[in-house]
């Protein structure tokens, strides 16, 4: 190291610096340093996030690295992503290739692989791709629906500013309220009640169970009633009362002919008329009708 001067040291370890430098930041992006692998162009007319070095994933799995980006000026839509792959990797025919991103804006390429067993994608040929509509996709696309309904819902909550505003919902809940403490009170109250009749409930039940042997007393007294004799005793009556009716509305026997005889009336009334003036003129002139003399003298 003697024939080396102290400027062509500083220039060799200045030069290995840049060198560790460079690999340091192709690993520190997850490229490949020693090995590129397999390589692959994907097309997309959209690559937003998407950058060199970006992970591509498989089912979760970490299998290669975004190389670089390629614009096409003079197509616009035509923008080509080199992938750089694992060497195990095969892509069958069908494979396409997703941009994905997480809620903390973390952007990775996953590829969709094609039917296993059909042929292979060849090294270096062209796969399509998309972006992902995931949450964030989805988010996006509710974004101008909002945009619409923020005036209805400015309006909506200007009504219920308005509404809560209202001096008679103050009002409305403090009857609320009121309400609330009566049905307390009314609680409170059913619930001495109820105390009340589970105390009295034994006693209850005891005269109900009086009552009903006393109504299945009567019930025997009346199943051994002999019911056929007492239907033919009420029979016998109804006919008796029959003949006695008829008896009155026909000519014969005394009560007959004084409901029905129009002279025996007269007769009647004409004898208590003369018994009526016999009385008057006995009560006026008595000396006519009793006498008493001691000398038997008559008094005319």
């Amino acid at each position: 190291m003697k024939f080396l001067t102290k400027e062509v040291q500083i220039a060799l370890v200045a030069i290995v610096g840049v060198v560790v430098l460079f690999f340091g930041m192709q690993f520190l992006k997850g490229l490949s340093v020693f090995s590129g692998g397999k390589t692959y162009v994907v097309k997309f007319n959209d690559v937003t996030g998407l950058s060199a070095s970006s992970p591509v994933y498989v089912n979760g799995v970490k299998v290669g690295t975004v190389e670089s980006l390629d614009y096409d000026y003079a197509r616009p839509d035509n923008i080509l992503a080199i992938v750089a792959l694992d060497e195990e990797l095969n892509l069958p025919q069908g494979t396409t290739a997703e941009i994905a991103s997480d809620l903390l804006g973390n952007v990775r390429l996953e590829l969709k692989l094609g039917a296993v067993g059909g042929s292979l994608i060849a090294v270096g040929d062209t796969i399509s791709g998309q972006m992902q509509s995931g949450l964030m996709g989805k988010a996006a696309d509710m974004v101008p629906q909002i945009e619409q309904m923020l005036p209805k819902l400015d309006s909506i909550l200007a009504s219920v500013n308005a509404l809560l505003s209202d001096p008679a919902i103050a009002s409305s809940l403090h009857n609320v309220e009121d309400i609330t403490a009566g049905l307390t009170t009314t609680a409170k109250e059913l619930n001495l009640l109820t105390a009340s009749m589970n105390h009295q409930l034994p006693g209850l039940i005891s005269k109900a169970d009086g009552v009903m042997a006393n109504t299945d007393t009567l019930t025997r007294n009346l199943s051994s009633l002999d019911v056929a004799a007492t239907m033919a005793k009420v029979d016998q009556t109804v006919r008796n009362v029959e003949q006695l009716t008829a008896k009155l509305n026909s000519n014969e026997g005394t009560l007959g002919l004084l409901m029905r005889d129009p002279g025996l009336y007269q007769n009647l009334n004409a004898t208590m008329m003369h018994a009526d003036s016999l009385m008057i003129d006995l009560k006026g002139h008595p000396k006519r009708y009793v006498h008493f003399s001691i000398f038997g003298k008559k008094d005319k």
